[in-house]
């Protein structure tokens, strides 16, 4: 059961986290590219994944003490590169940047082959429950900042 989460959850690699995914035709637009929106997606699971790898379920940490911890996306910064087709095999990297305080940044790549179609800047704003600031718990940043950028 281990390996086969793990296979679906990528890899811890040095660095960060890597994620692999195929674009599926829900993917893409009437033009056979990855429609921009979708890639938002791919995003997310590697940083999901990443997260899971690090041993961090999120519904866990919701619940974790009274207080609860969440993560919510507060700024994304986007270059779009090249298109990703129907069929591409993607590899979405994901690296910690900073984390501590109230707020995480994540380096984010999504990758065919060698060729970078995507980089995204990420900044996570932690809160927690009822939608207030909360600082990230050392136990946590520790497993971010383990691998460093």
């Amino acid at each position: 059961m281990q390996a086969h989460n793990f296979l679906l959850s990528g890899e811890l690699v040095e660095g960060g986290h890597r994620l692999a995914q195929r674009v599926y035709y829900e993917d893409t637009d009437f033009s056979g590219l990855v429609y921009h929106a979708r890639y938002l997606h791919f995003l997310e699971r590697g940083r999901t994944d990443y997260l899971r790898c690090l041993g961090c379920e999120q519904s866990a940490l919701l619940s974790a003490d009274e207080e609860g911890l969440v993560f919510v996306v507060h700024r994304m910064e986007i270059d779009f590169k090249q298109p990703a087709r129907m069929d591409d095999i993607l590899v979405i990297q994901t690296m910690t940047e900073k984390a501590g305080g109230a707020k995480m940044v994540l380096n984010q790549e999504i990758r065919r082959g060698d060729t970078l179609l995507i980089a995204a800047k990420v900044v996570i704003a932690v809160i927690n429950k009822y939608g207030r600031p909360r600082r990230l718990p050392e136990s946590v940043a520790e497993k971010f900042l383990g691998h460093p950028v």
